[in-house]
């Protein structure tokens, strides 16, 4: 049987999400805590990755599970073992070709900007005295709305096929003295968030114009782009999938 399972975490003392030989990921440490369980290797697929340092408010990942269990009973033991940074939120039977990456039809992050040295937020937002204006800001950003090919914002080695992405929202929310940046597409590059981010406080303070930002984008080379900003301000929010991915209660009686 294939199940979805709903996590969260913080990012702070993990290499990333995916499994790496010489450094501790939440992929590894999850999949330690499931194998504990079940007696049995058990192997998690993620509905992407998060690099180094970056949080997690819900992401989802599929394995295969043969032995039948009570999800609540689960959700609760698995909680009981994983260590404190680490939370399953919820487990849901998917169909038997459900795949947490390739059936995602969104994803949504938010970088987190305090203006104000505030030690509560220390490693959960990045800390730019910076004055910005949140207006231009958000001109720029509205330029990254639609299908666009968003190589000048991706990371320059990355195994990916294209670099077309289809971004449905993005835009700058202040609050107080907090600063934070929406953005929702079918899919990420390595770094894109990042990168994005960087260039839009670039824009922000001045230093590139809208028109120029807007150049950046068609030009498709990293080199023009601002520098990444700090992964701990940046969160995974949220995951999208159609219904017709779960199965339905009379389907699990079968």
């Amino acid at each position: 049987m294939r199940y979805f399972f709903e996590i969260a975490y913080n990012g702070r003392n993990y290499a990333g999400w995916q499994s790496q030989a010489n450094a501790t990921s939440v992929q590894s440490v999850v999949e330690n805590a499931l194998s504990h369980l079940f007696k049995a290797s058990v192997k998690i697929y993620g509905s992407g990755r998060t690099d180094t340092g970056v949080h997690c408010e819900q992401q989802f990942f599929h394995c295969d599970l043969e032995k039948p269990f009570d999800v609540e009973n689960m959700v609760f033991r698995l909680n009981s073992f994983l260590p404190r940074d680490i939370v399953i939120c919820a487990i849901r039977k998917v169909k038997p070709e459900a795949s947490a990456r390739f059936d995602a039809t969104e994803r949504s992050y938010q970088y987190r900007i305090t203006t104000k040295k505030n030690p509560f937020l220390e490693g959960l937002a990045w800390h730019s005295f910076k004055a910005v204006d949140v207006s231009a800001m958000n001109r720029a950003a509205a330029l990254l709305v639609g299908e666009h090919d968003f190589q000048c914002f991706s990371k320059v080695h990355t195994d990916v096929n294209h670099f077309l992405c289809t971004v449905k929202r993005a835009q700058w929310r202040e609050q107080g003295e907090m600063l934070a940046f929406d953005i929702t597409a079918n899919r990420f590059l390595r770094g894109m968030v990042r990168s994005i981010v960087g260039t839009l406080m670039d824009v922000g303070s001045g230093k590139t114009s809208v028109k120029e930002f807007q150049a950046i984008i068609e030009s498709r080379d990293r080199k023009n782009a601002g520098a990444n900003v700090p992964p701990h301000g940046l969160y995974l929010t949220k995951v999208k999938y159609p219904s017709s991915v779960f199965l339905k209660e009379a389907e699990d009686l079968e």
